[in-house]
């Protein structure tokens, strides 16, 4: 297989390949570098943190206690930074790559937020044990879990006063998309969600007395239907394969919809809602690795910064610098800013987020700040801060340059700029890069993360 295209794959389905990594896939075909890419994520493994500090807390005990309550509240909003870390940590080391990026994608699609660590920890390794397996099974796991229950207001419905956000959120943003449902669709869906809730620890609970056993009507259909019937419904109609195949193809593939591909695929996926099956396919087509989906992706925040510390290992001193800079830039994990999620594409980047993202490689991998010549568009120096004032680092940080050394000992600067690099340059970059310094991998490694085009997969 040729190392543009597993580069390409390797950002789509995860977050960059290594030298290592890509010196033994270019040895294999297609279809065994696809299929070792699934092997190595058929496994899930759980993303846990100690929460040992509350673990023996009850509903009784805080109940009764107002001081154990607020003493819970400020503890789980510490273990919820700590678990952004893991997670980001977990992106960066795991050999789980498609899982991962399987499970960071279906986060922006089942968007959730909640303040209860035990709730989210639950939340993402649903998403991380779904990521690959049955979409309708997906769903119904979704439709039960603590955080959405509580998030879209579901907890609030019942049979003599439904509340219908969830229903109207299932149908808009988790499976069929805006206009192919009707407001009576909504309201007999609402019914069929009544009495769902959970219990201190998290677990689903159906809340017999407030379910409404009656009989509802939803798309052509009449049934004593409750939460999971509904959704089987919602499977049946075309519209669903279609709309999550779009959503998908939009990430994965290109931000620019082919309908005839999105079609192709919207096929595939209705037979049996198979998510591995639909990936597959995607990784599978050449048309995947056509020269217009390569290197055409704007990198959100989180992709940008896990392939940067792939490349070259960083490790954040403190908590709240890695929380600082996911929200300087614009996507801070377990933290969405609506319902509806970020929404990728051009809105990862403005004016603000550009120069920070232009000059964040070498803030964090040299401490230094970079002054704009005139001389030329992109030429920056670098000037190291000296100063033994912490107040003046932006973020404390270790820098592994030792590991990547050793991973790119045998590439050449030339190869080192193809291995960073997926997009094509512009003219102007071209010449640029031949002006530096080249003489030094780790400095030319700072500048190339610099380029606009680093921004690009």
């Amino acid at each position: 297989m040729k190392s543009r295209h597993i580069q390409h794959l390797f950002w789509r389905a995860g977050f960059g390949v290594t030298p290592n990594q890509l010196n033994d896939l270019v040895k294999k075909d297609k279809t065994q570098v696809v299929d070792e890419l699934f092997s190595k994520s058929m496994q899930m493994n759980e993303l846990t943190i100690d929460t040992s500090e509350i673990d023996h807390l009850t509903t009784k005990t805080i109940t009764k206690d107002k001081s154990k309550q607020r003493d819970f509240r400020k503890i789980s909003s510490e273990k919820l930074k700590e678990y952004n870390v893991h997670w980001i940590n977990l992106l960066v080391n795991s050999e789980q790559t498609l899982r991962e990026k399987m499970t960071l994608f279906w986060a922006n699609h089942f968007v959730c937020r909640d303040q209860n660590i035990f709730h989210v920890q639950h939340y993402n390794n649903t998403l991380r044990e779904q990521s690959l397996g049955h979409f309708g099974d997906f769903v119904k796991a979704i439709s039960k879990e603590a955080a959405m229950l509580k998030y879209l207001n579901n907890k609030q419905n019942r049979k003599q006063k439904p509340n219908e956000n969830f229903a109207r959120e299932l149908m808009e943003l988790f499976t069929l998309g805006e206009g192919h449902y009707t407001e009576k669709d909504i309201k007999e869906s609402a019914r069929a969600f009544t009495g769902y809730n959970n219990n201190f620890e998290g677990e689903f609970i159906l809340r017999r007395l407030q379910h409404d056993y009656d009989f509802k009507t939803f798309f052509g259909h009449t049934g004593r239907y409750d939460g999971d019937d509904i959704i089987d419904i919602i499977l049946e109609q075309r519209q669903c394969a279609h709309f999550v195949c779009e959503k998908i193809y939009k990430y994965f593939v290109n931000e620019t919809v082919d309908k005839n591909r999105v079609e192709e695929l919207a096929n595939i996926f209705y037979k049996d809602y198979n998510i591995e099956n639909l990936m597959r396919q995607i990784f599978l087509s050449d048309w995947f690795y056509d020269e217009v989906n390569i290197g055409t992706k704007i990198k959100s925040p989180i992709e940008f910064l896990v392939g940067m510390r792939k490349t070259v290992p960083v490790t954040f001193e403190k908590t709240k610098d890695l929380l600082k800079i996911q929200k300087l830039l614009g996507q801070m994990l377990l933290n969405p800013p609506n319902v509806a999620g970020w929404k990728g594409g051009k809105s990862w980047v403005d004016s603000n987020t550009i120069m920070l993202r232009l000059k964040l490689p070498s803030i964090i991998l040299a401490n230094a700040k970079i002054s704009i010549r005139e001389k030329g568009e992109f030429e920056d120096t670098f000037e190291k801060y000296y100063s033994s004032k912490k107040k003046n680092k932006f973020v404390q940080v270790k820098v592994d340059w030792d590991t990547f050394n050793k991973q790119f000992e045998s590439v050449s600067i030339n190869e080192l700029k193809a291995q960073l690099i997926v997009s094509k340059l512009s003219r102007g970059t071209e010449t640029y890069l031949e002006t530096l310094n080249q003489s030094s991998k780790q400095d030319f490694c700072i500048q190339l993360m610099s380029l606009p085009e680093y921004q690009m997969c």
